[in-house]
């Protein structure tokens, strides 16, 4: 008797303990478990059902079978839904919408309007699901002072990712003073983001890093809705690409090229470029390339079909313009499925801004429509994008320790990929911002 009474004292002591230590570890901290219908994790190739999700503040700390709801917990029921990780598009321009003024518009808008279109276009992607973006190309003092306040929290956006100034050869397709009259070209050089040789490929890199820039994008062929004649002719040495790849490998830059022709597309791959935007005229060497460098394509159909269809209404691009728009356009689709079935790594990327921001899920519903199974679509804009980024240790997969970027979509997308371009419910870093 006397044995059992110290036994009950023993076990009630030791109870109080582990009340006491799990009152003191959680004092703080935020707890949620989300309850998922279906989970498509970013890794694994087909879903799981009936899944918890634990989070504790921005971090995943387990996934438990069924549904558990520990002591404590906050409850997020998405069990009607299927949750992915965070989707990442690469290759967007926040501060940016074209539309038939757009050309005009630098002359009579302020850097104010930019900025304010930057952050309404950043609320319109995250609200679609894209938690991560590159912005490949922007004014740099507008782009980072987006981002910075998007990460203090004072806007509502995704993680930005910025290139600020384009790098382009003179008269290039990032050349800011492409349909200029003669008195006000003038000669932009690398502070403005445009090269001629070595040295100053190594100063336009320098001048991106000073400037804040996250990334680096070149315009490495002609491109399509500048005011210049060519859309796919080279415009960078190999030289030049070389002091790009040198000061972009000192910084630890991830390096795109936009690029529709393929010669300046193969100089670029093997200068050691990370990631080939378009890749309209890809042909078999050039994939060739990018499978022995391990280089990703973003493909962008979505700005392509946008131009195709707009480059039919006359006036709404300029003419220097529309047959550049009219014959890159349809072709991005054929050249990505071509792409898809030689195996060439392929990352999500739409050119948001060439076409209406939050419009970014229509890219899943052409990329399987051009042969790509649904998983390996949602795998592009997951893991894949994350580790072109080099942040597959934090994001891109929906694995204990990565942060708590998770999105959900009403039915199975695997099923119907339309399903992606409505997003019902979104998570950014263990915070609600959709639901």
């Amino acid at each position: 008797m006397g044995v059992h009474i110290i036994n009950i004292k023993v076990n009630i002591a030791s109870l109080l303990v582990t009340i006491s230590v799990s009152c003191f570890a959680s004092a703080g901290d935020k707890l949620q478990v989300i309850h998922a219908g279906h989970i498509i994790d970013g890794i694994s190739n087909t879903a799981q059902a009936n899944q918890s999700i634990l989070l504790k503040n921005n971090k995943i700390t387990a996934i438990k079978r069924g549904f558990v709801t520990p002591s404590g917990y906050q409850v997020i029921d998405l069990k009607a839904k299927t949750v992915l990780p965070g989707l990442m598009d690469m290759h967007v321009h926040l501060t940016y919408e074209f539309t038939n003024t757009s050309y005009g518009e630098r002359f009579t808008k302020n850097e104010a309007y930019y900025a304010i279109k930057g952050a309404d276009n950043a609320k319109k992607t995250l609200l679609a699901g894209f938690t991560t973006v590159r912005d490949l190309g922007a004014e740099p003092q507008i782009i980072t002072e987006v981002r910075d306040a998007i990460t203090r929290g004072t806007i509502i956006g995704p993680r930005v990712y910025a290139a600020g100034k384009s790098i382009a050869t003179t008269g290039g397709h990032a050349d800011p003073t492409n349909g200029f009259k003669h008195i006000l070209k003038g000669d932009p050089g690398p502070r403005e983001g445009v090269i001629n040789g070595y040295d100053d490929a190594l100063k336009a890199i320098r001048h991106r890093y000073k400037e804040g820039a996250d990334v680096i994008k070149l315009t490495v062929t002609g491109g399509v809705l500048s005011l210049a004649k060519s859309g796919d002719n080279p415009q960078f040495t190999l030289r030049e690409l070389e002091g790009i790849m040198t000061a972009a490998k000192d910084y630890n830059f991830v390096v795109a090229v936009h690029a529709h022709g393929v010669e300046g597309m193969k100089r670029a791959i093997k200068a050691g470029v990370h990631s080939v935007e378009h890749g309209t005229y890809m042909d078999k060497e050039a994939m060739a390339l990018m499978k022995q460098h391990r280089t990703y394509y973003v493909p962008t159909i979505t700005a392509g079909v946008w131009v195709g269809e707009k480059a039919k209404i006359a006036g709404y691009y300029p003419e220097i313009v529309r047959p550049k728009a009219a014959a890159v356009g349809p072709q991005i689709s054929k050249t990505f499925a071509r792409a898809y079935k030689n195996g060439v790594r392929i990352a999500f990327g739409t050119d948001a801004g060439v076409f209406p921001h939050g419009l970014n899920g229509r890219e899943f519903g052409y990329m399987v429509s051009a042969g790509m199974p649904a998983m390996a679509a949602i795998k592009s804009a997951t893991i894949e994008a994350a580790t072109l980024l080099r942040i597959d240790d934090q994001l891109g997969s929906i694995e204990v320790g990565k942060l708590a970027d998770i999105v959900a979509v009403d039915g199975d997308p695997l099923i119907n990929i339309k399903l992606m371009e409505s997003v019902s419910f979104v998570m950014k870093n263990g915070v609600i911002v959709k639901q």
